[in-house]
Order: structure tokens, then C-alpha cells, then sequence
């Protein structure tokens, strides 16, 4: 049985849709990672899954049973769905302890008070069981929205850019930290976030989104390497696109052959990231180096090719080159260009 299920779901706030015809699936025990620009629908199609909004048409099936119809709806509170937001949202007059509590409805006292504690322990705030929200900080109230909604043992989990707030750091340890418990408590979730690194370090799948609809939906691997369009393979990543000349395994770029399976159409372009282009400097280069961007542990070079197309290139902090430098392009061994179509480009 599927945790979540969503057949041609639509909704539109007057003249907007903000959801159109929305079709997408969440296994038992899976993290989705729903990923896509400002304004895409993310948020939107959660609220309709919680049932905070009523979706216009289309079906919603949580954990096997229809809460959404178009015209029917179950109440929020009896979807059995856990919610956590970038806000946190938590009772400012309740302690820790008594947040965690506070949706833990079923059983003996002394059953729920060791459901209470079995999450403050899970969350790691144990210690911190009497303060109150403005005493802990942004991470900590954060791992006690997520014991709240867990403590409850909802058959889905919803979170809302959870982390956005947070600093780089801390976001990832608290990431880490979230993926475990769900992944040890066996809870299907849908995480939605505006970060495509995070979405892929997150989900088993990812769905892109663009204008209420599912451009792409599948594993990271597949989503990052193999985009089902132009928009996904730029949104999910930096990538340059290329001509393509000739059609099938004759198939070719100014860098090399590239993956075309069948005709080639009018907006078929190949994509390249930065960790497929490799370069030497040498005098006679036909390409030059005309920018670089320190990151740390790789500089990323953007190169012009002899055409004028700009392409980049990732390599060791080790690797220096100046911009003026000559240089010759290859694709790093073992690296194929692969065909998307579309003449969209992703937002900046």
C-alpha cells in the first residue's frame, strides 16, 4: 500500500493554478523530496495533502484511504498526517515536555508519558524537558516540532522547508539528524525544500516541480544525470547545453559523442555539468579560460570553446589557471554527453 497517493489533483486560487493535474506517489517508508522554484506549488500541494486546503479536483489517498475527492474532504485532524514547518509553531506557554505531549492522545497516562519521553530522547532534548520555546535555540525548537508531530505515530510525515531558517551548519547536522529518525521509525515523508543539494541528499526520490506540475519524478541519481528535460537538467544543477550534429549512436558535439536514442528534434540540446569537461593548458588551445570561481576544495572554470558556447569545468583546489589561458577541452574519462529537450531554460 502506497503512504501517499495523488491522481490528477488540481487547485487554483481564482485565475492562478497553482496545482495542475498533479499526479505522484509516496512508497511505505519512503522520503520524497519535493524540490522546484518560488512559486511552483510546493507548499500548495502539501497544504492540500494535510487537508489545510481543499484540492479543486482529483483524488488524495493517504495510507490506502481517500481524504480528498474534490468534493469530500477528511479534516485535518483525522488524516493521521504529522506537520512540520519552517516556523515552528510550537506553544509558547508550554514547556518542551508538554509540547512533545501534546498530540499524544491514545493510552494509558503512564503509556503516554513514556511515548513523551521515548521522543525527547530520540530528539536528543532529554535534558532540556522543562524550558520553554524561547529558551532553546532555532535547531532545538525545530527537533521539538519533529517530536511533536511524531509522537503521535502519523503513517505520513509533511515538512515544509523545515531547516530554511537555520545556518548552513547546523542545517545539515539537523538534516541528518531528522533523515535518522524517520528512517528508524519507518515513516514515509514528503519534504519539500527549495534547495536541490538538500533534495538530493534527502530523498529516496525527487519530484521537480514547475507550475503546479511534476516535471520529473525519480531517484536523485536519475533526476540529477539523466533529467527528463531541459528546465530539470538546469534546475537541478549547473550545466551547460551544446549543439547536437547528427542523429542515433552518429550523435556528436563539439566535446565529444552524446546519447541520443531515436530522432533528434528541433530543441535537442545536450547537457554537460562541470564534472564532465576536464582541460589542459596548451599554447595552441582552441579554448580559453575567461573565468574562475574559488569553492573551497574545487575551482570551477568557465570556458569558451572554439565556437563561442560556454561551458564549465570542476577541478582540484590543486589545478590553477589564469583567465587568458589557452587551453584544450575533453570529457573526463568515462563521462557521455546525454539529450534533453526543451527550450526553456531553468530560472536563474
Amino acid at each position: 500500500m502506497k503512504a501517499l497517493t495523488l491522481r490528477g489533483v488540481s487547485k487554483r486560487f481564482g485565475d492562478t493554478v497553482a496545482l495542475d493535474r498533479v499526479d505522484l506517489e509516496v512508497g511505505s517508508g519512503e522520503l520524497l523530496a519535493l524540490v522546484g522554484p518560488s512559486g511552483c506549488g510546493k507548499s500548495t500541494l502539501l497544504r492540500v495533502v494535510a487537508g489545510l486546503l481543499g484540492a479543486d479536483e482529483g483524488e488524495v489517498t493517504v495510507d490506502g484511504a481517500v481524504v480528498d475527492d474534490g468534493t469530500d474532504r477528511t479534516d485535518p485532524e483525522r488524516r493521521h498526517v504529522g506537520l512540520v514547518f519552517q516556523e515552528h509553531a510550537l506553544f509558547p506557554h508550554l514547556t518542551v515536555a508538554q509540547n512533545v505531549a501534546f498530540g499524544v492522545r491514545s493510552g494509558s497516562r503512564r503509556q503516554r508519558e513514556a511515548t513523551r519521553d521515548e521522543w525527547l530522547e530520540r530528539v536528543g532534548l532529554g535534558a532540556h524537558r522543562a524550558r520553554y520555546p524561547h529558551e532553546l535555540s532555532g535547531g532545538e525548537r525545530q527537533r521539538v516540532a519533529l517530536a511533536r508531530a511524531l509522537a503521535p505515530a502519523p503513517t505520513l510525515m509533511l515538512l515544509d522547508e523545515p531547516f530554511a531558517s537555520l545556518d548552513p551548519n547546523l542545517r545539515a547536522r539537523l538534516r541528518a539528524d531528522v533523515v535518522d529518525i524517520l528512517r528508524a521509525a519507518g515513516t514515509p515523508a514528503v519534504f519539500v525544500t527549495h534547495d536541490q543539494g538538500e533534495a538530493m541528499a534527502v530523498g529516496d526520490r525527487v519530484a521537480v516541480m514547475r507550475g503546479g506540475r511534476v516535471e520529473q519524478h525519480a531517484a536523485p541519481v536519475d533526476v540529477f544525470h539523466d533529467p527528463s528535460n531541459r528546465f530539470v537538467a538546469g534546475f537541478m544543477g549547473e550545466a551547460a547545453f551544446l549543439p547536437i550534429v547528427g542523429n542515433g549512436e552518429g550523435a556528436t558535439t563539439e566535446l565529444g559523442p552524446v546519447d541520443l536514442p531515436g530522432e533528434r528534434r528541433p530543441t535537442t540540446v545536450a547537457m554537460i555539468r562541470p564534472d564532465d569537461v576536464t582541460f589542459e593548458p596548451v599554447a595552441d588551445g582552441t579554448a580559453e579560460v575567461v573565468g574562475a570561481e574559488f569553492r573551497g576544495a574545487t575551482w570551477c572554470y568557465t570556458l569558451r570553446l572554439a565556437s563561442g558556447a560556454l561551458v564549465q569545468s570542476s577541478r582540484s583546489h590543486l589545478v590553477r589557471a589564469g583567465r587568458g589561458a589557452r587551453v584544450r577541452v575533453s570529457l573526463v574519462p568515462g563521462h557521455r554527453l546525454v539529450a534533453v529537450d526543451g527550450d526553456e531554460p531553468a530560472p536563474d
